[in-house]
């Protein structure tokens, strides 16, 4: 797909043809009865994932796919099984473009991701921020193999690459090291990859040079892939945050690739605010001709490792062991401390960053401010230790309301999650965007998030027959009380299902009954 016909699917040109398909196939439909379904969905209101208005449609299920889209009460249909959705929300299931739930997908107890089924998401996106496996082949193969509770798409990251062939050496890459990447990054494209992700934030996708990129995201592009990045800077870390920005746009543009810019916010006192300058460029480029949306999580927190969160990316070049040697290196120690305690001022101070995730349990739910104060000690120490002791995660409250309501409303942002342990956004997501944006301040319509959530993420990943209550289709299809879909996870427990999602199909298997999970691993590697 050009880069012109991707922004004509955002903007939702499309619908008009589907409505007028539909139409048609209602008509020719109406000639031919009774209709023999495995599972028909009567007396919903049905959104298709794509118009922002309700249907008064019946749904049929046979086998593994959407057989039937029916005007209500017009069809003689026989089925096997009818689902009476009186009062009820039916919509296709939720696809969430930015997870990281490899480790549940191939454990043996979590691998049912019930947390994401719960919140009616039905398909995983892996392999954001730059990380994830390289041999996407291999992935696939061994995820299937084992069982998986919602489908899953894998993006290949270019941290993960570059670290497969030059290690986190803090420097660009040669040439023939290059060829190595793009040989990668090749095979895994070939293997259903849907596109390259990059953390240019992050150790060591931050080492790259931005040609580095530019080339590996050409072979993305050739594959009709995408671009999916962490941006470089979406503060005043490094280059800043609207830099980083053009840098993105400079180099979909370059790549002839669609842009997508991975949990979209203006993180950190620096630079609130500057929502509407980011959108103005992005509305900006998007006349231009490059193709681009985003996607975002519903919370004012974001999610981090503390080392990530604090420390210089120079100090954590090459192995672990280096970087602590650094950190304990007497004649960096001024220069250390400076860097560290300027990115915490950059999060809102140590008070603003949360333990939500460590293998010491009494200090989750502790600030780093009280991590020092028990420490009897100064915020930069306490940090220094912290990362030295083990993976401490940061639940980090640094984002203006006025600037994630601003990105929300823009049509070109999806949603997402970005979930990860500690963090209530991997169990709630959903249900928190729905209830503090539809319901609580209506900034959008039930229709616009669940387009938001289905339909027009799809279109931005490239997915085939998915997220669109259509025939032919696959039949990932969820159910919903409206009145009672909300979260329960928050910070002081991160961990708790979302309530309101009774009924689930994934691939036309009935996962989730009335509310009660089958114990059905339906999912399959989806591209």
């Amino acid at each position: 797909m050009s880069s012109l016909n991707r922004i004509a699917v955002i903007g939702l040109v499309i619908p008009s043809l589907l409505i007028l398909n539909a139409c048609s196939e209602h008509k020719s439909i109406a000639r031919i009865t009774p209709v023999l379904v495995d599972t028909l969905i009567i007396n919903g209101t049905v959104y298709n994932g794509i118009d922002v208005e309700p249907q008064a449609v019946d749904v049929a299920i046979c086998g593994s796919e959407i057989c039937g889209i029916y005007q209500q009460d017009q069809y003689d249909i026989k089925a096997q099984k009818t689902i009476d959705a009186s009062g009820k929300i039916v919509s296709p299931g939720f696809i969430d473009p930015h997870t990281h739930t490899l480790e549940e997908l191939y454990s043996s107890d979590k691998n049912h991701n019930l947390n994401y089924l719960t919140q009616g998401v039905t398909t995983v996106v892996n392999g954001n921020d730059g990380e994830g496996p390289v041999d996407v082949a291999r992935t696939a193969q061994e995820l299937e193999a084992n069982g998986i509770g919602t489908n899953v798409a894998l993006l290949v990251g270019h941290g993960s690459v570059r670290e497969q062939v030059m290690g986190r050496a803090q420097r660009y890459a040669s040439t023939e090291e290059l060829a190595q990447m793009s040989t990668l990054l090749t095979q895994a494209m070939e293997a259903g990859a849907l596109g390259l992700s990059t953390g240019l934030y992050y150790v060591p996708g931050s080492f790259a040079n931005t040609e580095e990129v530019v080339t590996l995201a050409k072979i993305a592009s050739k594959y009709n892939g995408i671009y999916d990045t962490h941006l470089r800077d979406e503060s005043t870390f490094n280059i800043g945050f609207i830099a980083a920005l053009e840098e993105a746009i400079h180099i979909a543009d370059a790549a002839d690739i669609h842009l997508h810019l991975a949990h979209i916010k203006a993180l950190g006192v620096d630079v609130w605010g500057q929502s509407d300058i980011a959108i103005e460029k992005i509305n900006q480029a998007q006349v231009k001709g490059i193709s681009i949306s985003a996607d975002q999580y519903p919370w004012l927190a974001s999610g981090t490792k503390l080392r990530s969160a604090v420390m210089p990316k120079w100090a954590m070049a090459d192995s672990q062991q280096a970087f602590h040697n650094r950190l304990n290196d007497a004649s960096l120690a001024n220069k250390l401390r400076v860097e560290i305690q300027e990115n915490i001022r950059r999060r809102g101070g140590a008070k603003s960053l949360l333990i939500t995730a460590f293998k010491i349990p009494e200090l989750i739910g502790l600030n780093l401010s009280e991590v020092a104060e028990r420490r009897q000690q100064d915020a930069v120490t306490t940090a220094i230790e912290l990362v030295q002791e083990g993976e401490v995660r940061v639940a980090s409250f640094n984002m203006s309301p006025t600037d994630v309501e601003a990105f929300m409303v823009q049509p070109w942002v999806v949603t997402s999650s970005d979930g990860t342990n500690g963090h209530p956004r991997k169990f709630a997501s959903f249900p928190q965007k729905y209830q503090q944006y539809v319901v609580n301040k209506g900034l959008l319509t039930l229709g616009e998030f669940i387009s938001k959530s289905s339909g027009q993420t799809a279109q931005v990943l490239g997915l085939k027959k998915r997220g669109q209550l259509t025939k032919g289709y696959k039949a990932d299809i969820i159910i919903f009380d409206a009145e009672n879909f909300s979260a329960n996870a928050d910070f002081s427990a991160w961990n708790k299902y979302s309530s309101g999602i009774e009924q689930v199909w994934l691939n036309g298997q009935y996962v989730i009954q009335d509310g009660k999970y089958q114990k059905q691993l339906a999912g399959k590697f989806v591209h």
